[in-house]
């Protein structure tokens, strides 16, 4: 007759820790793998074709920048982008042409080139959509009128409402 009153118990074996190591390591490279692959899937591309070039006529392309004196600000009013450009004045500066992409850092399935307009205020005015919360860029492009190109990465922040 058995006793029932006896309780077998659990004998950890080698088998069980290879297991338990092996699904350790497995759940580790199975979270690189797809942090990698979102990271690659995600990734908009390169800044520049060759920094070197670019880094060589940097300081010139800033101190022309900051030699036109303007201050630029972005404001969202439902699906219109403001853009204003003044001078140290503060008053409205008409320029050769505006070019924007606007999109958000992590990926560019929802990057937009804005049309721009001049307005009455003097202000430049874009339809860009309803803008859904969270962190864009608007990477600008603008010439003035002698020809200087004058460049920005300006961060806008949508709140939720």
């Amino acid at each position: 007759m058995v006793d029932k009153t006896e309780k077998s118990e659990f004998e950890l074996t080698g088998k069980h820790v290879l297991a338990i190591v092996v699904s350790f390591f497995a759940v580790i490279i199975g979270v690189n793998l797809f942090m990698a692959y979102s990271a690659i899937g995600t990734f908009p591309g390169l800044e520049t074709k060759n920094s070197y070039v670019a880094s060589q006529k940097f300081d010139a392309q800033k101190t022309a920048q900051e030699a036109l004196g303007w201050d630029v600000a972005t404001q969202i009013d439902g699906e219109t982008l403001i853009l204003s450009i003044n001078d140290s004045a503060g008053d409205s500066v008409t320029v050769k042409s505006v070019y924007g992409l606007l999109g958000r850092a992590t990926h560019v399935k929802e990057d937009q080139e804005p049309a721009f307009s001049q307005a009455s205020n003097g202000a430049y005015t874009a339809q860009v959509g309803l803008l859904g919360e969270g962190n864009w860029n608007l990477r600008l492009n603008v010439v003035a009128d002698d020809g200087t190109s004058f460049q920005r990465r300006i961060p806008i922040y949508i709140s939720a409402k």
